[in-house]
């Protein structure tokens, strides 16, 4: 595998991933400069959730290289992280079932990911299992009060109530768990946690909120409320797009997107709401 300096800012690099997905770029920026903002785990690592693998490929590029395993449960995923050439090998399997050895992992990341599992309790077990002992579980995900970032809807006739049930269903996001809930579920199988922080201001919510309205958002209603994101983009072939920005649209993309908002990690008070958390435990 051989691994590019990167030379472009996170959110141009995400733009150039996701040229149909402004949103996903914003947040994704926002997301991995956070990661990457504190040292990131060494040795052989899970991708836990790995998908295409793009998104990894741009911790690979920036955090220093590792060894990685990936591991989805969307077969379509797995071939484009397979060719990627990141991975020395990738599995089609369920996170509660992970087809590894006890012990074998120096670390696990999972990014944006365990919201939207249902057996969570037996991930993380799974999780506790494969780790070595003194092993590190690094992951991202949405906040208990992620709703409380939310402006709402745009027509003054949609309840929030209803707004918020429609956005839950379309991002398929199943818990909002506090730092507590996380201590909790992890210290069950052998995992404590180390560092917990909070990420993606109210403000940079209400920007990724926005931009969703108007890309993946509509996209949603078109197609009845029906699909998820990512079976709409399959539909429309944008898994696999191949289409190429110019340095200069890519540039202008990310100046308009980020325009007065910004996608610093900056860690967020916790006496405010947050959109996300990222959790670092550890396995005794």
């Amino acid at each position: 595998m051989t691994l590019q300096t990167p030379r472009e800012s996170l959110l141009e690099e995400f733009v150039r991933i996701y040229p149909f997905q402004p949103a996903t770029a914003y947040w994704r920026a926002v997301e991995i400069a956070h990661v990457l903002s504190y040292p990131f785990p060494e040795g052989l690592g899970l991708d836990l959730g790995c998908g295409d693998g793009k998104l990894t490929r741009v911790v690979a590029e920036r955090g220093g290289r590792r060894d990685w395993v990936g591991m989805d449960l969307d077969a379509y995923e797995t071939r484009m992280a397979e060719a990627s050439g990141l991975y020395r090998q990738v599995h089609v399997a369920s996170a509660a079932a992970i087809p590894e050895p006890e012990g074998k992992f120096d670390f696990v990341f999972s990014n944006s990911v365990l919201e939207h599992i249902d057996a969570i309790e037996g991930t993380i077990r799974e999780v506790g299992r494969v780790l070595k002992p003194g092993g590190a579980f690094l992951f991202t995900v949405p906040a208990d009060r992620f709703h409380d970032c939310l402006r709402g809807s745009a027509r003054p006739w949609i309840s929030r109530e209803r707004y918020l049930q429609t956005l839950d269903r379309q991002l398929a996001h199943l818990r909002y768990w506090s730092v507590e809930d996380w201590k909790r579920e992890l210290g069950r199988a052998g995992l404590t946690v180390e560092r917990a922080t909070r990420f993606l201001s109210a403000a940079q919510i209400r920007r990724w909120e926005s931009l969703v309205r108007v890309t993946g958002g509509l996209l949603y209603k078109v197609f009845g409320e029906r699909k998820r994101p990512i079976e709409i983009q399959k539909t429309l072939r944008l898994r696999k797009q191949s289409v190429k920005l110019p340095k200069p649209v890519r540039g202008a993309i990310a100046a308009t997107v980020a325009l007065g908002v910004g996608t610093e990690p900056v860690e967020v008070p916790g006496d405010e709401p947050c959109g996300c958390l990222m959790i670092l435990a550890r396995k005794a």
